[in-house]
């Protein structure tokens, strides 16, 4: 391995706090937001706490080509950013609100026609699929809203607009915790929703994300300049040259690790409540401690664009190592947390004696996952997507999550009904694979490609 290059700049680091710490922020509110529905829906049992985690496995689909978006469309706009380029970055914007509203719209009817075949997938437990049914119809109306908010705000820190994301997810964690006590127990006079009143508290607080999101844009952002009008100005060739170039891969690198992930949930779905109940609480415990990785890959991600598309190459490839380094770190650190404290969470559940066990099981196998999982995340979602690099991270996300992980984790799980702990790393083997092999792409110098050149035939 190549000697490590360790950015000493001051401001590199104040760049990458001022984009790291909303984005934490707001993933540890999306986190908390997740928690309350579990807790509050696992006190009705493992049925509809397996339910509701279930369905969301569907609508995590969604969410994660919605980051597939995001992940192509922020490509180009760091770097136009960085390259002042402010009307290819508002094309790009408008590009990736256009996307998502259709993308929405497909899954919406999906949704609403095809509830119990979809929870059908995931189980084959008749009041699973019953409570997931219910839960699924309420959440037809919440893929277009929170689809296109999600995208806007997240492209909105490429523009160095952060704190817009934070501010939505605070509004809607108040939201959301408010209407679930209300919907889900019967409070104030309203019905005793349950599972379905936790779907009402999403719908609810994805409705205000979308109309702050969208008022900020619209009206009150000076940077970006983004107005109605814009929605209906189509981007330009030129434009969707250097999409289909640089972000459509993106955009099927997460549609296939979103699929991905929607077979692991059928894997684990298939092998009983007790094996999903305890993956939804350990699910839930590793996304709050990875809220930082999830800031650290954002920063990596736009500083990276921003760096290339100012035309800085070698300063690139040191924050590019910087960040290998922060990963490490982070990750390593997460392990010892989760580890130490995961198990306490357990106690905020109603579950069996045997759920307990083997959500204890899986904390571990999921703090030994974090390491790896930490650096190939700030790798592929972070340095190497932000220097345009997407064809490779194609490859990588394809080969080894669909030719090693998924089959591995079907056999051990479904074929020798190996514990479920086991199930669980021999199905995330592949971020043990692709961290090894993206450190070796970063050292190469391959992974940088401007899109703000004017000719992108050899970028």
């Amino acid at each position: 391995m190549k000697k490590i290059t360790i950015v000493k700049d001051k401001v590199f680091y104040e760049n990458v706090l001022a984009i790291m710490l909303p984005v934490a922020g707001q993933q540890a509110i999306n986190m908390g937001v997740n928690m309350m529905d579990t807790v509050m829906l696992g006190s009705f049992g493992e049925v509809q706490l397996s339910a509701s985690s279930l369905a969301n496995t569907f609508y995590s689909l969604y969410n994660i080509l919605c980051m597939g978006i995001i992940g192509g469309c922020s490509v180009l706009i760091a770097q136009f950013w960085g390259a002042r380029q402010l009307e290819r970055a508002r094309q790009t914007l408008n590009l990736g609100i256009r996307i998502s509203a259709v993308t929405g719209f497909v899954f919406a009817i999906l949704t609403w026609f095809f509830p119990e075949t979809i929870m059908g997938f995931f189980t084959t437990e008749p009041d699973v699929i019953e409570q997931g049914v219910k839960y699924l119809k309420i959440t037809t109306f919440v893929y277009i809203i929170h689809g296109t908010s999600l995208v806007a705000s997240f492209l909105m820190r490429s523009v160095q607009q952060a704190t817009l994301g934070l501010v939505t997810s605070i509004i809607s964690f108040v939201f959301n915790l408010f209407a679930n006590w209300v919907f889900i127990f019967g409070k104030l006079g309203a019905p005793r929703m349950e599972i379905a009143g936790a779907a009402l508290g999403t719908l609810i607080a994805r409705t205000s994300e979308f109309l702050v999101t969208f008022i900020y844009i619209f009206f009150i952002d000076k940077r970006l300049n983004f107005k109605v009008r814009n929605l209906f100005v189509n981007p330009s060739k030129d434009l969707m040259n250097r999409y289909l170039k640089a972000g459509a891969p993106a955009l099927c690198s997460d549609t296939m690790l979103g699929l991905g992930n929607t077979m692991i949930g059928i894997v684990l779905g298939h092998m009983g409540s007790v094996v999903v109940a305890a993956n939804s609480v350990v699910q839930v415990v590793d996304r709050l401690f990875t809220v930082v990785v999830g800031g650290i890959s954002n920063a990596a991600s736009i500083v990276t664009g921003n760096t290339i598309g100012a035309g800085d190459r070698e300063k690139a490839l040191a924050q590019g190592q910087t960040f290998y380094l922060m990963s490490v770190v982070i990750g390593i650190l997460n392990c010892i947390l989760i580890i130490l404290l995961g198990p306490l969470t357990i106690r905020f559940y109603a579950l069996s004696d045997q759920t307990i066990l083997e959500t204890k099981r899986m904390m571990i196998a999921s703090g030994f996952i974090m390491i790896f999982g930490s650096i190939q995340s700030v790798m592929t979602k972070g340095v190497l997507r932000g220097g345009g690099d997407t064809k490779f991270l194609l490859k990588a996300d394809i080969l080894f999550l669909w030719v090693v992980s998924i089959p591995l984790g079907a056999l051990v799980g479904l074929v020798f009904h190996m514990p479920g702990w086991f199930t669980f790393i021999c199905l995330k083997v592949d971020l043990i694979i692709k961290s090894i092999w993206c450190i070796n792409r970063l050292n190469s110098g391959k992974w940088i490609r401007d899109m703000t050149q004017k000719d992108i035939s050899n970028a």
